[in-house]
């Protein structure tokens, strides 16, 4: 597959948590929301595994701008449709208060089967992700796109760490859903694919094993998409701005773009070893930009912040040609004077030692359009 001469196709998910404005505790209220933003949002709102969730997705297309642009707009309407109904919507990867363990799970033969085989991994459901797609229809050629990327994902978890809080208490970690989705069989690092065929294989085994409920439960942070012609980046928590979430979409392309032209070359990415990304993992997780991470070429820990200036440098000639340096960069900006969504929800909680001022600056920026 040569590499693209224009930049790919770009879409986005978006998980979000319904609470109660006055205790800041999630409520089973999804579905009241989404009927209220279904006329003008359409098939780009919907429900998830459990009746806390809301999630939104863009369309498709090559513009980050446009991209930003209905981020915003279903962010903005999913905000009136909970205010108009007594509710607040709010963008973090953990539930803030006490009371979403375990979840109520959306009614369902699927859901039920889900419940059956995964058991108490269900109870901690309430959690949400930000899912890139990018357009890649040869599924051979996305799994080596896959590979160029695991090394990457830590400082992608680092970026958008945004949930450090868990059932009323601070965890010491910056992502802490990161820590919870690994637990599972079919989560986490995707392994290093040396063919479609070795992607196939393990399928089967991952099914026989009953590790998969149906190919939509392969939960790997990188994925092919089982519904679209994507390759499905799936490692970040849920951002607090738009803003965040498509730059990091930039980004992920930016990357997604660079291993394809190595592909063309023949180079079909390092086979990084699992257990160095598990601990990078931890490290990200843990201390998000604000520590040191393992560099993913050289494997010594270094300061998250000038891993990721290297990384911006890389991309830079790429981040031009897909008009997307400007946005970058200056999310970058923000981001190093503001900190990341963990560290932001933990400067909102020192306010008055209250996690419901968490809870309340995060449904107050959910259509905020910069950190």
């Amino acid at each position: 597959m040569p590499p693209p001469t224009t930049a790919p196709r770009i879409g986005v998910e978006e998980e979000f948590l319904v609470i109660d404005p006055t205790t800041g505790t999630t409520t089973p209220h999804a579905t009241t929301i989404i009927n209220h933003a279904t006329p003008h949002l359409g098939t780009r709102v919907s429900g998830e595994i459990t009746t806390l969730h809301i999630e939104t997705r863009t369309n498709p297309t090559t513009s980050t701008t446009q991209l930003l642009h209905e981020l915003l707009d279903a962010r903005t309407t999913i905000a009136h449709a909970a205010t108009t109904n007594g509710l607040h919507v709010i963008p973090t990867g953990t539930p803030i208060q006490p009371g979403a363990v375990p979840p109520p799970i959306t009614p369902g033969p699927r859901q039920d089967h889900g419940t059956a085989t995964y058991r108490a991994l269900h109870d901690e459901l309430a959690i949400c992700a930000a899912h890139i797609h990018v357009e890649i229809p040869d599924t051979e050629h996305a799994l080596y796109v896959s590979n160029h990327l695991r090394p990457h994902l830590p400082l992608l978890i680092a970026l958008t760490a945004n949930s450090p809080h868990w059932e009323g208490r601070d965890t010491g970690y910056a992502s802490w859903r990161t820590m919870t989705w690994t637990r599972w069989p079919n989560a986490g690092p995707p392994p290093h694919f040396t063919s479609l065929t070795h992607y196939h294989h393990t399928i089967h085994t991952l099914t026989t094993a009953g590790a998969l409920v149906d190919p939509a439960t392969l939960f790997w942070d990188i994925r092919p998409s089982p519904t679209h012609p994507t390759l499905e980046i799936r490692a970040a928590d849920v951002p607090i701005t738009a803003t965040e979430t498509a730059t990091l979409a930039a980004i992920v392309r930016a990357l997604t773009t660079h291993a394809t032209h190595a592909i063309h070359h023949g180079d079909h990415g390092p086979d990084t070893p699992t257990e160095t990304l598990r601990a990078a993992y931890w490290r990200a997780a843990r201390d998000g930009l604000d520590g040191h991470l393992l560099d993913p070429h050289t494997h010594q820990l270094r300061p998250a912040h000038h891993i990721l200036t290297d990384l911006i440098d890389h991309l830079t000639p790429t981040l031009h040609a897909h008009d997307d340096h400007h946005l970058v960069t200056t999310t970058i900006k923000h981001l190093t004077t503001t900190g990341t969504g963990a560290t932001r929800q933990r400067h909102a909680a020192r306010q008055h030692g209250n996690l419901t001022d968490v809870t309340t600056y995060l449904a107050n920026h959910l259509t905020a359009t910069h950190p």
